[in-house]
């Protein structure tokens, strides 16, 4: 008897042992991982820097007009709006995995009637009453994991899509502030312009007179006056600028065009942000989108042993517990109206094999899609802030250097003026050190904005800008 019972055993499991031997093997991709750097430059460290990401925007930028707009999209931008969404929709898959390697548990109840073929029963060929009602019990058991690492899926992809939304925050926080200083610099451009028309109008009432006493002639007033209609077209251009930019940081506002407030001190000498040229590798752990995709990957990894599982037989304990009775009358205390059942059951997928080999396939794909997805976002995120970083101190000599000019060129429009009335130079040469003097002060506005705004895009490349929301 006992050597019956292990024939029969192996006889058994000769089958499921060949069934698992023909699991598909998984293409192995060739594949070098990334080394990523030790440093972006030589430079030393500072503990500000190395807090800098940690470091909440409200006390990052110290305008207050731009912490409100920027605290407005926060509340209002419908891009965020839609990702609270997906989080909730990442969260509501966590608890439906969770419940699926959870008993099942119904409660039934069933009445009718049922007539019987003559001869199938005996005297059973007349119409008969039927009551049922009790609970009902399915449960898989998760011997293989799947349920449980679908459910470890779930709970990173919802990681992630939080993650996702930082991200979405940080750009939201850095796209508010350079549109921000955007307006500020096209605002002073404006005034330069209108300033620099003024300084042209009472040249040219100098020069008209001058022409009026024989000392010059009608070119000279020619060529200011079409020096101001120039610039008076340029004003245009700028406030056709100054325009859209408003009207695009109303649409990152989540609000239909308005005006806006902003700051209208003085934007050269508006300060930067304390930002030193060097930071630790380390910091880019900080970025939502690494952190993002870190995420994926563990999920995409999850999935796989998900899909490999489906190949496993999957083992179910069915139960019921209730009374049956062909009259609801017999329900009341009668124990012999008492019905349950119990069974196990293995099951193990046959016909669709090829579905499911297509699917693990799928699994293992988007699992090597998530490495390189992984693997891109660290190139890009390094890159970001080496180019920052690069900016940043380029920019600061390119600063230094165009404020001498500025200077310089201030000076010597002093003396053109001073000569000129003197009768000691020609008109051309007042006109073209007016003009240098005007291009050199846009050019310096110009190289404020970058700075101001590559000290944005640094604080964003090393994953600042979307601390201190829920």
């Amino acid at each position: 008897m006992k050597n019956k019972i292990q024939f029969t055993f192996i006889y058994l499991l000769f089958p499921f042992l060949l069934y698992l031997s023909c699991i598909p093997s998984l293409k192995e991709t060739s594949h070098k991982n990334l080394e990523i750097p030790k440093k972006f430059n030589d430079e030393q460290v500072s503990e500000k820097t190395k807090n800098l990401a940690d470091e909440v925007w409200t006390k990052f930028f110290t305008d207050e007009r731009q912490v409100s707009l920027i605290q407005i999209a926060v509340d209002n931008n419908q891009e965020l709006a839609k990702l609270e969404q997906e989080i909730q929709i990442s969260n509501n898959e966590i608890l439906a995995r969770q419940g699926e390697y959870l008993p099942k548990l119904r409660l039934t109840a069933d009445t009718g009637i049922e007539k019987i073929e003559r001869f199938s029963t005996e005297n059973a060929n007349s119409p008969t009453l039927f009551t049922t009602g009790g609970v009902r019990m399915t449960w898989e058991i998760d011997i293989w994991k799947k349920l449980r690492n679908a459910t470890k899926s779930a709970y990173l992809s919802y990681l992630a899509s939080i993650e996702g939304r930082r991200y979405v925050l940080t750009n939201l926080v850095s796209e508010i502030s350079n549109t921000y200083y955007e307006m500020n610099s096209l605002h002073t451009q404006t005034q330069l312009i209108d300033d620099y028309i003024k300084v042209l109008t009472r040249i040219n009432e100098i020069v008209a007179l001058l022409r009026q006493a024989g000392r010059t002639n009608t070119l000279a007033v020619q060529r200011f006056n079409a020096e101001v209609s120039k610039n008076q077209a340029k004003k245009y251009e700028l406030q056709q600028k100054l325009s859209i930019a408003e009207n695009r940081m109303n649409l990152l506002l989540g609000r239909f065009p308005k005006p806006i407030e902003y700051s209208l001190e003085d934007f050269l000498n508006s300060s930067l942000p304390k930002i030193q040229t060097a930071v630790p590798v380390k910091m880019l752990d900080n970025r939502p989108d690494l952190r993002q995709a870190g995420f994926e990957l563990q999920a995409r990894k999850l999935d796989v042993e998900v899909a490999r599982a489906r190949f496993y037989p999957s083992l179910s304990i069915d139960g019921n517990l209730g009374y049956e009775a062909f009259n609801s009358k017999h329900f009341d205390g009668t124990q012999v109206g008492i019905a349950y059942a119990l069974a196990g059951g293995i099951t193990m997928p046959l016909l669709n094999r090829r579905g499911i080999e297509a699917s693990y396939k799928t699994a293992n794909n988007l699992q090597i899609e998530a490495v390189f997805n992984y693997e891109q976002t660290l190139l890009k995120a390094f890159t970001e802030v080496s180019n920052q970083l690069i900016k940043l101190k380029n920019l600061q000599n390119v600063f230094d250097q165009k404020s001498k000019q500025v200077e310089t060129l201030k000076t010597a429009t002093e003396t053109a003026n001073a000569l000129f009335k003197a009768g000691r130079i020609d008109y051309v040469d007042v006109l073209l050190t007016q003009r240098d003097f005007i291009e050199a002060q846009m050019e310096l506005v110009e190289i404020k904005r970058e700075q101001l705004q590559s000290s944005v895009g640094l604080y964003k490349a090393i994953g600042g800008g979307w601390r201190g929301q829920n």
